[in-house]
């Protein structure tokens, strides 16, 4: 399944598209130079594919492009750093 991440600000979210389809999305809020990484959820037809780890994986590459420090208040993105030490340094 090709897949594309895109940051869809006015629904405070990254989502994760294949075509018309939504496969899955992150909800966020933007503090000045803190983004807050909310809730992250994949539709139980896309669970077990790995979109909740692109998402998280997209979501902390974009806030280090932007110059962002993260707050992972989402479990999945919280364990996500936590497994992947090279996104520590962006939690506030």
């Amino acid at each position: 399944m090709d897949t594309e991440f895109i940051d869809a600000p006015d629904h405070h979210r990254y989502e994760l598209r294949s075509g018309d389809e939504l496969v899955g999305f992150i909800d966020y809020r933007l503090h000045g130079e803190l983004i807050r990484l909310i809730h992250t959820e994949v539709p139980e037809a896309f669970s077990g594919q790995g979109h909740a780890s692109t998402l998280a994986r997209g979501a902390l590459d974009d806030a280090r492009a932007r110059g962002l420090s993260v707050d992972p208040v989402c479990p999945y993105v919280a364990a996500y750093v936590e497994k992947h030490p090279e996104y520590a340094d962006l939690v506030a």
